[in-house]
């Protein structure tokens, strides 16, 4: 199957996200393309500060914040708009819908831009924008300072603002999970954060693409089966899938 630019990188990191190490060669022979393409490719990606080269091998970088919004949005696109479809079918016209930070959760909105009456609260700029043109949409944003780099509102602010409202579905994603399950983020400023959100919806939906998976982060709070819904396009192990249903938790996987 011919792949674009897009595609193929987002196999690319998500294959690294699955293996500590990979060479071009491992890299080229995965994905039935040239050495040379796969160079090209390696050495955007290391520009963009998502994955670094060395000793003829190349991994996801690892750093204690996450990295940019622009080169974040290239990352697993395709399985971002399958997570937002998923969303979108499960969230109806006229509800009380709270969103949080984040690429995925930006793709989700997009996607909700074609429901009808919506209110939303959200403590993220580019949700909101991303709602511009949805009919019949209100919508609150969260005060406070705003941090430039993502264009949202995280810590305190956010804990007052959701701290307001009582909605139907709280949309939100998180810094990365644990293969046992366990939910991590950066600081503890996005944990806040996340406690607010959920802390506002009667049903909570996490939204995290498979490159999430395995990070290893400074701040865990929390477990997956700890939500009402999971959308993802990640595989889970089969401990964690029993956990989740056990505790009420729902798993759809895109």
């Amino acid at each position: 199957m011919r792949r674009n630019v897009t595609e193929r990188r987002d196999e690319i990191i998500a294959l690294l996200s699955e293996n500590e190490a990979l060479s071009a060669a491992e890299l080229s022979a995965q994905l039935a393309v040239s050495v040379q393409t796969i160079r090209a490719d390696l050495r955007d990606l290391d520009d963009a500060a998502l994955v670094q080269r060395r000793n003829g091998h190349v991994r996801l970088r690892q750093q204690s914040e996450n990295i940019g919004y622009l080169p974040r949005e290239g990352i697993s696109r395709q399985e971002k708009q399958r997570i937002a479809l998923a969303v979108k079918n499960v969230i109806p016209d006229g509800a009380r819908v709270a969103l949080g930070t984040g690429t995925t959760v930006e793709t989700c909105a997009r996607f909700l831009g074609s429901h009808k009456n919506l209110f939303v609260a959200s403590n993220s700029i580019h949700a909101v924008c991303a709602l511009q043109h949805a009919p019949g949409v209100r919508v609150e944003l969260a005060g406070g300072a705003v941090r430039m780099r993502d264009l949202d509102m995280i810590g305190t602010p956010a804990l007052e603002f959701f701290g307001k409202f009582h909605v139907d579905y709280a949309v939100f994603s998180c810094g990365g999970l644990s293969e046992t399950g366990k939910v991590m983020d950066y600081n503890s400023d996005e944990i806040s954060a996340r406690k607010a959100i959920t802390g506002c919806g009667k049903n909570n939906i996490l939204v995290i693409d498979s490159t999430k998976i395995g990070l290893d982060l400074l701040c865990q709070t929390g477990h997956l089966w700890d939500f009402d819904m999971v959308v993802t396009g990640a595989t889970f192990s089969t401990d964690v899938l029993h956990r989740c249903a056990d505790n009420g938790c729902q798993v759809i996987h895109v």
